[in-house]
């Protein structure tokens, strides 16, 4: 192999990451070493997520350099990020909230990587601060498509198990199949509203309490503020009823433009949810770049 493996960088479900060094040019990689059982072979996941990767090539997206299959390795080599959004914020941050012309520029990148993927059918599914990597030019890309999936056909029976529960969609908590790109939507609506705090918005224990989490300050569904939701398997007619909190009060650090935009990501229906390429045009980011 043509890559020195250097320290190990974490460890996921299906993976371990190491930092990794070029042996011809020197540079430094990140070595995504998948865990194979011999009788199994190359897990689902792992292939997707190669396949989906090849595929993704975009400045806000992590980079896939080289794939190396042995016996019994398989290797992804992406470009090396210094850390991931969750670390950032940690190092960076003040209790973990950044300054507003950050977080305006990691909206910014984020969503456009959110654009992208939607425009190629991918929905990434699972986005977190740990999945959001940052490099020390202040460059925010998405890695770790490992649940991501092309939403071409069929959309009625994915899986139910997505996105860490902090980050899910109402619609996902309440037993929803046949989601589609609003679900990255209400992820990079609690990302905003995390970086602006430091602490998560809806840090939930399990699928109950996320989504009363939610309610606590979206306020309780009904029929009629969500036709349909009687029809999802996981609705209730014993929940408390909530009213809808005033965003603002809740984060009162956010300027008036960021919080017309965060309202409009963090919207109880996902058929009502803003569009990412509806949110790189918000005057929320006519200050940041274009």
């Amino acid at each position: 192999m043509n890559f020195q493996q250097l320290e190990k960088l974490g460890e996921g479900t299906y993976a371990t990451v190491y930092k990794g060094k070029n042996r011809t040019t020197g540079e430094t990689v990140a070595l995504k070493e998948i865990h194979l059982d011999s009788e199994e072979g190359t897990p689902s996941t792992a292939i997707r997520e190669i396949s989906l990767m090849k595929e993704l090539k975009h400045e806000n997206i992590v980079g896939l350099w080289d794939v190396i299959h042995t016996d019994n390795k398989l290797m992804l080599v992406f470009e090396f990020m210094d850390k991931d959004l969750k670390k950032y914020m940690d190092s960076h941050g003040k209790n973990g909230a950044l300054e507003p012309a950050t977080i305006r520029s990691f909206m910014y990148q984020l969503i456009k990587g959110i654009a992208f993927c939607h425009e190629n059918r991918v929905l990434h599914r699972d986005l977190k601060p740990q999945n959001l990597l940052i490099n020390k030019r202040g460059h925010l890309k998405l890695a770790d498509f490992g649940l991501a999936r092309a939403f071409g056909i069929p959309v009625n029976t994915f899986s139910n198990e997505v996105v860490t529960l902090w980050y899910r969609a109402p619609d996902v908590l309440l037993g929803s199949r046949t989601y589609s790109t609003s679900i990255d939507i209400w992820s990079a609506g609690c990302i905003m509203a995390e970086m602006f705090t430091g602490r998560p918005l809806f840090p939930g224990s399990n699928n109950e309490d996320e989504l009363l989490k939610i309610f606590r300050l979206m306020g309780t569904p009904t029929e009629q503020t969500w036709p349909g939701i009687s029809q999802y398997t996981e609705y209730k007619t014993t929940w408390p009823y909530y009213v809808t909190q005033d965003l603002g009060q809740i984060l009162p650090m956010i300027d008036s433009l960021g919080l017309d935009l965060l309202s409009r990501l963090l919207v109880m229906q996902p058929n009502q949810r803003i569009s990412a390429k509806d949110a790189l045009r918000h005057p929320y980011f006519s200050s940041a770049y274009n």
